[in-house]
Formats: structure tokens, C-alpha cells, sequence
């Protein structure tokens, strides 16, 4: 991945109002891959059962999906997304999303992301699909 594109994408992240608003830090960067981490607030991400609620956790994926997916520079959107909740969070605990790029033609690649907490026990898993449409990234600066 060209430098330039990482720094765009780390920079955007920082700018994004959902990033922010769920408090999501994009720790690790690479062709294809990423690592995205938050803080399972129960006062703000609980459902009616008091217990984590899916958008949240589907939330961290997707930011997951969508930096692992810009690793190019060029513009990739879902298609696709299947999500297997396998457990809740405990309240407070660090959960971490990797998404890694399995597969890849001219305009799909396909992502494996999976969601762990602290003491790495599996949260969620996720299979995902991209269309790669060709469009060089908006937030990158030209040379």
C-alpha cells in the first residue's frame, strides 16, 4: 500500500463522525487488512436487553471492512455483509475488529472479519463482499 493512501485513510478515520461518535481508533493498517478497536459502552450501545446490541458490534465491523477495503486508493462500497453473533460483551471491554482480504477480482474483493474482546474469546464473525469500483478515494491528496 502506498503511503500516501495509509495517511489518507488514517486521517479520515479521525475525521468521521460515525468513528467518532462509537469512539473507534484504527490501530493497524495494511494491503487488505485492518484492526479497528472501541470500548463497549453499555449506557450507549445496549439494546433492550440490556445486553450489546448488534448495530454496534456490526458498526465496528463495518469500519473494519470499509479501511481494509480503501487499501488501494480506490473507492470500495458492501455489497454484501453476513454476520454470526456468537457472544455479548462484557460492559467495558475493549472489543477489537480484523478484517483481512481473502479474495480479489477486477471488481469484488472478499473480506473475513471477526470480532474479539480482551481476552481474545470470539464476539462475531463476518464474511463480507466489496464492489471495487475503480474511483480513486475523495480524501486523497494529489502529488
Amino acid at each position: 500500500m502506498e503511503q500516501r493512501v495509509r495517511a489518507a485513510i488514517l486521517q479520515a478515520v479521525k475525521r468521521e463522525p460515525f468513528a467518532q461518535a462509537l469512539k473507534m481508533e484504527l490501530i493497524e493498517l495494511e494491503d487488505g487488512y485492518s484492526v479497528v478497536k472501541m470500548v463497549y459502552d453499555p449506557h450507549k450501545m445496549d439494546n433492550i436487553y440490556s445486553r450489546a446490541h448488534g448495530g454496534a458490534v456490526f458498526g465496528l465491523i463495518d469500519e473494519a471492512f470499509e479501511t481494509a477495503g480503501q487499501t488501494e486508493g480506490t473507492i470500495a462500497v458492501a455489497l454484501n455483509v453476513n454476520i454470526t453473533y456468537v457472544a455479548s460483551p462484557q460492559p467495558g471491554v475493549v472489543l477489537k475488529a480484523e478484517a483481512r482480504r481473502v479474495s480479489q477480482t477486477k471488481k469484488t474483493a472478499g473480506y473475513d472479519i471477526k470480532v474479539t474482546d480482551e481476552d481474545d474469546s470470539l464476539i462475531a464473525t463476518c464474511q463480507a463482499l466489496a464492489y471495487r469500483t475503480g474511483k480513486p478515494i475523495p480524501f486523497l491528496e494529489s502529488d
